[in-house]
């Protein structure tokens, strides 16, 4: 026990900064272990543990269909559909032990593939008609409106295909953030045989290795980005049905492609009518009562952590999306918030003590440690995310030395860092030294996903890189024979940006789809007041497919950047070591993954004769360079030449080379002898 003790301690030798909080990591032990301890008996383990969707839910069995819910706080319940024409009467169910209720409908026919169904839940004198808890598909009325639950059981079983694919946590995730939805370029909503067919394949093409689907649990609202859950285990019918979201996922293993989900386990929509909220009759079924039930920014519920039925409820969700559809991991959403009870609204965490106080959510933090501990056991070699901005230490260590368990957090700082930079500074005042910290500021030991923009930063109201640094010329300019000053600069920046943001801002990379070749303008979901319109929820391919346009210079540098960072294992690197910060004129040079990295973010000057350090004798080569024409560059770099290394009289007498710079651009150069 004192030596398991001592082992979860070890956080405190990976960061010494936390050794003024022993007390506060001594408790997040111990209520590991203690809350551990109180839900798993006789050495059971979390696996066996997280199986509420085998007990609960709709269950064809050998002579007919057994149907289970927990409503401890319920006085009766009564299964309806169209099976039995909606009468509220003919099919109670019995109540059991522990909040159980249970009914048996004898036949296998009783219950038909896509039949309708909801639950009539009376309590406190209060009778509504609900969907199942743990149902596997819902769908929506199309003359009412009104969501039902739909029993899913196809006659067959789904043939997965892609027992071979397993995946490489050696190798660095290069991240393809996607919506279903919004895939297409169609005016409308897109489908999941849709982006099988059309839009892994363009994935596969750009390098990426891994797709991140959002939405992909039921959410009522379509313009919620997914991010409002009603219905955890079933499987978002706007796109299609849960086999086509099998064909999607297999289909991508078959390509070597992973796939995540976003997982939403920071809150549920506080809808009644659809959602989980007080389904038994009660606002803490599933919920903190009160205040804390509620999130004040987001109008949605807040998980109750420390109830044992709610983890085995999000748990059990967890190992459903694991085993039933393939995925790979999870990016946790909203981490943050679950951390601490005030949701992090408001608050800057600019000491130690922001993360270890009355206001942190213990029980939230013992949770993602459970969830964490149980998805290395359902799938040991699965991948998770967290979304924090908070950057709570220990998120990524082991759970065993006293961390989170999660094998990356989002750097959240950095698209936030370039938006702030573009909007206050002009090129000439930006600091060099100062974007060297931001991008390589990490944790001790862990592990950290890259990217200079999401969703987030492409949402109504805000805009997408390439747009914020283009903005309306992008109507009229983006032409290849048309040499516009403004998206001239935007072009050059855009492609700077994404790539140092790549190589320094983690050791892995993510991109939201369409964001590599430039897609301009926001997302704005159909909604009243756009009159319902889905002309900016949507991704137009053909601006990059158009060989007349400059997206497809960007695309271009998108494809290029990741085969050439795949190539030289350059996020797993250990060796970065900064060579040169030249404030005067803006540029910054460093070594990783055995490659030498020149960027010059000079908005006029190019150099000649450059000198460039290096660290060592020898002769170098470039092998990768932004100004390619294929790239939208001028073609000022010669490929072929060799660069001998030579003291640097104006660099100190370190060894380098001497090398012709151009104005806002990035020279890759590798030692050949």
């Amino acid at each position: 026990m004192n030596e398991n003790k001592n082992k979860y301690m070890e956080i405190m030798d990976i960061d010494p900064y936390l050794k003024p909080f022993k007390k506060d990591i001594e408790l997040r032990g111990s209520n590991y272990t203690c809350y551990k301890k109180k839900l798993l008996s006789n050495n059971q383990s979390f696996q066996s543990f997280a199986s509420g969707d085998l007990f609960y839910g709709f269950h064809l069995v050998q002579d007919g269909w057994i149907y289970r819910e927990w409503a401890p706080g319920a006085d009766a319940l009564y299964l309806i559909g169209d099976f039995n024409y909606w009468n509220p009467k003919t099919h109670p169910l019995q109540k059991k032990e522990n909040g159980n209720w249970e009914i048996f409908l004898p036949g296998l026919q009783a219950l038909k593939h896509m039949s309708c169904v909801k639950v009539r839940v009376v309590a406190k004198n209060v009778s509504r008609d609900r969907i199942p808890l743990y149902i596997k598909r819902t769908v929506q009325n199309p003359v009412t409106h009104d969501f039902v639950g739909q029993i899913w059981q196809p006659d067959y079983s789904f043939n997965w295909q892609d027992s071979e694919f397993h995946v490489d946590n050696k190798k660095p995730l290069f991240i393809y953030e996607s919506h279903v939805g919004m895939a297409q370029e169609k005016e409308g909503m897109g489908t999941f045989k849709e982006f099988t067919e059309i839009t892994l394949p363009r994935i596969k093409a750009a390098g990426y290795n891994t797709v991140q689907l959002m939405a992909v649990m039921q959410h009522p609202y379509y313009a919620s980005f997914g991010y409002q859950v009603s219905n955890f285990f079933a499987v978002s019918s706007w796109f299609g049905t849960p086999e086509d979201l099998k064909v999607l996922i297999n289909t991508a293993h078959l390509m070597g492609i992973s796939v995540l989900l976003d997982l939403v386990h920071s809150h549920s929509i506080k809808n009644i009518a659809e959602g989980i909220n007080e389904f038994d009759g009660t606002d803490y079924q599933f919920f903190n009562t009160g205040t804390l039930g509620n999130h004040s920014a987001w109008g949605t519920k807040l998980f109750n952590y420390g109830k044992p039925e709610v983890i085995h409820f999000l748990l059990s969700n967890i190992k459903f999306w694991l085993e039933e559809y393939h995925f790979d991991g999870y990016r946790f959403d909203g981490v943050s918030s679950m951390l601490y009870h005030h949701h992090g609204l408001g608050v800057a965490f600019t000491n130690y003590s922001k993360y270890f106080s009355m206001d942190t959510d213990i029980e939230a933090i013992t949770y993602l440690q459970f969830a964490n501990d149980l998805i290395r056991q359902v799938k040991p070699n699965a991948i998770t995310i967290a979304e924090d901005m908070s950057g709570m230490p220990g998120m990524c260590l082991p759970v065993e030395v006293g961390g989170l368990g999660f094998d990356y957090r989002l750097s959240m700082g950095v698209p936030d860092l370039w938006v702030k930079i573009l909007k206050e500074l002009p090129d000439e005042k930006w600091s060099m030294s100062k974007l060297w910290y931001e991008l390589t500021s990490r944790r001790p030991h862990e592990k950290n996903i890259g990217y200079s923009e999401s969703h987030d930063q492409a949402l109504v109201g805000d805009k997408t890189l390439m747009f914020r640094l283009g903005d309306k010329e992008m109507y009229t300019h983006m032409s290849k024979n048309d040499d516009n000053l403004i998206i001239s600069r935007a072009v050059e920046l855009h492609k700077l940006i994404r790539f140092i943001t790549m190589i320094l801002a983690g050791e892995g990379y993510l991109n939201f789809m369409g964001n590599e070749f430039g897609h301009p303008e926001w997302i704005d979901f159909p909604r009243q007041g756009n009159n319902w319109s889905y002309h900016y929820a949507r991704r137009q391919w053909s601006l990059m497919e158009d060989k007349k346009l400059k997206y497809e210079y960007l695309s271009n540098f998108d494809k290029e950047m990741l085969n050439l960072v795949k190539t030289y294992n350059v996020l797993s690197a250990c060796d970065l070591q900064n060579l040169w910060t030249d404030e005067k004129h803006k540029l910054l040079a460093f070594r990783k993954g055995g490659l030498i990295f020149l960027f010059n973010f000079n908005h006029c000057e190019s150099f000649a004769e450059y000198e460039l350090p290096t660290g060592e004798m020898g002769e170098y080569k470039i092998v990768f360079n932004s100004d390619e024409k294929i790239f939208g560059g001028q073609g000022r770099i010669a490929r072929d030449y060799i660069y001998g290394a030579e003291t640097l009289k104006h660099k100190e007498n370190k060894t380098g080379v001497i090398i012709y710079s151009p104005s806002r651009t990035v020279l890759v150069l590798k030692k050949v002898r």
